[in-house]
């Protein structure tokens, strides 16, 4: 499955639309890697979404085609939550920090 379905589909992202837009961006990985949205992800892999000063990673578990609202979470399991420090420059926009 894409990468950008599936964070739509799990609803880690709200729109597929922005799950595009933030991997275009740079800020998403699977696996330690940097990857676009086109990306190919499997059961058991790692993805690192930085939202902000917040970086997200998830474990995926599950890959479905369509899930209702409620069961979206069982698609992933939520490895770790963490806070980025915000370096204050202005050009530090784009640089991988996570």
């Amino acid at each position: 499955m894409r990468l950008d379905k599936f964070l739509k589909v799990s609803r880690l992202v709200k729109r597929r639309t922005l799950a595009k837009e933030v991997c275009d961006q740079g800020r998403v990985k699977v696996n330690g890697k940097v990857v676009k949205a086109g990306t190919v992800v499997a059961v058991g892999d790692e993805i690192s979404i930085r939202f902000g000063q917040k970086v997200v990673s998830a474990k995926v578990l599950r890959l479905l085609e369509h899930v209702r609202k409620e069961e979206a979470d069982t698609m992933y399991e939520v490895v770790k939550e963490e806070q980025v420090a915000d370096s204050g420059r202005a050009d530090a926009e784009g640089e991988d920090e996570f």
